[in-house]
C-alpha cells in the first residue's frame, strides 16, 4: 500500500528550544485545517509531545468535549527496522507524520530527519544555539565553518536529492526572539542570512516566550482551542496570530482547499530551493 503522508520532522540536538510545544501546536493546527495528522515521539524518556497529547484525551473525556486530536504514539524500541514499521502503519492513515525528536544526538532522530518531507529546526536567538549550524568569528560574526549538523542535513539533502529527487525543506525556525537584546539580534539575522546562502534552509518566525504555552500542558489544550480558554489576554491574541504566522511560513501543501479554525485559506506550497 502507498502513502502519500508528508512528513515533518521537528529536530535540534539541543535542549529548550520549543521543540516539543511546536511539534503539537503544528499537529493540532493540522488537525483543525480537517488534515489526517498523526506525530510520533522519539523521546521515551521525556516523551512531552506525547503526554501533551495524553492530556487533551484526558480533558476531552473530564468536559465531555471534541476538539480536533491528532493520532500519537512513542517510539520505544531500538531498532531502525520497528521505527520503519511504525513509520509504515502511521503513514497509511495520515495525509501529515510529525516526528518529536530528543533534544541530543540520536541515530532514530537523524533516520527520520534525512527522509523527512520537511525538516523543522527550532533555535533561540542566541549564539549558544547558533553553534548548532555553524560557527561564527568572535570578534566580526561571521560565519567561519559549518557545524557537523549542518554539513549532515546539507549532505542528505545532496544524496537525497540524487536518489528520487525529492527536497527536503529545511525550515530554521526562530522562537523566543522578543527577549532577545537589539544589537545581538542584529548580528544573529546577518550570520543567519549568510548561513541560510550557503546550505539552503529558509528562516521564519517562531513562538515568543510566553507562560500561557507551560500553562497549557496539563489540561492538553492549545492556543487554537479559543472555545474553551476562557477569555483571552492580549498576550494570548498576540500569540494565536504567532502561530497563524508560523503555519503559513511552514508552506505545507494541502489535501484540497482546507481552511484554518477561523475559516481563513490555507497556505500552499511554495517552490523549493534544491
Amino acid at each position: 500500500m502507498t502513502s502519500n503522508a508528508h512528513h515533518i520532522v521537528f529536530a535540534n540536538e539541543k535542549g529548550g528550544t520549543g521543540k516539543s510545544t511546536t511539534a503539537v501546536h503544528v499537529a493540532v493546527a493540522l488537525a483543525y485545517q480537517g488534515h489526517k495528522v498523526g506525530i510520533i515521539d522519539l523521546d521515551p524518556r521525556q516523551r512531552t509531545s506525547y503526554r501533551y497529547l495524553e492530556n487533551r484525551d484526558a480533558t476531552m473525556k473530564r468536559l465531555n468535549i471534541d476538539v480536533p486530536q491528532p493520532r500519537y504514539e512513542v517510539f520505544e524500541h531500538d531498532s531502525l527496522a520497528r521505527l520503519e514499521q511504525m513509520i509504515e502503519r502511521m503513514s497509511q492513515t495520515a495525509d501529515f507524520l510529525l516526528f518529536d525528536t530528543p533534544g541530543r544526538d540520536d541515530n532514530f532522530a537523524r533516520f527520520v530527519a534525512t527522509r523527512a518531507n520537511t525538516l523543522v529546526t527550532p533555535i533561540n536567538d542566541s549564539f549558544v544555539d547558533f553553534d548548532l549550524i555553524g560557527q561564527v568569528d568572535p570578534e566580526t560574526y561571521k560565519v567561519r565553518k559549518l557545524s557537523f549538523y549542518a554539513e549532515l542535513i546539507w549532505d542528505a539533502r545532496k544524496a537525497r536529492a540524487k536518489a528520487d529527487g525529492a527536497t527536503i525543506d529545511w525550515v530554521l525556525l526562530r522562537n523566543r526572539t522578543q527577549y532577545v537584546e537589539a544589537h545581538n539580534m542584529k548580528r544573529m539575522v546577518a550570520a543567519l542570512a549568510e548561513l541560510s546562502q550557503r546550505v539552503g534552509f529558509r528562516i521564519i518566525p517562531g513562538l515568543s516566550e510566553r507562560v500561557i504555552y507551560r500553562e497549557l500542558f496539563p489540561s492538553g489544550l492549545t492556543m487554537l482551542d479559543k472555545k474553551y480558554l476562557g477569555r483571552l489576554a492580549i498576550s494570548h491574541l498576540a500569540a494565536r496570530q504567532e502561530l497563524r504566522e508560523l503555519i503559513k511560513h511552514l508552506a505545507l501543501p494541502q489535501t484540497g482547499q482546507q481552511t484554518t479554525d477561523d475559516n481563513e485559506p490555507a497556505p500552499l506550497k511554495p517552490k523549493l530551493v534544491a
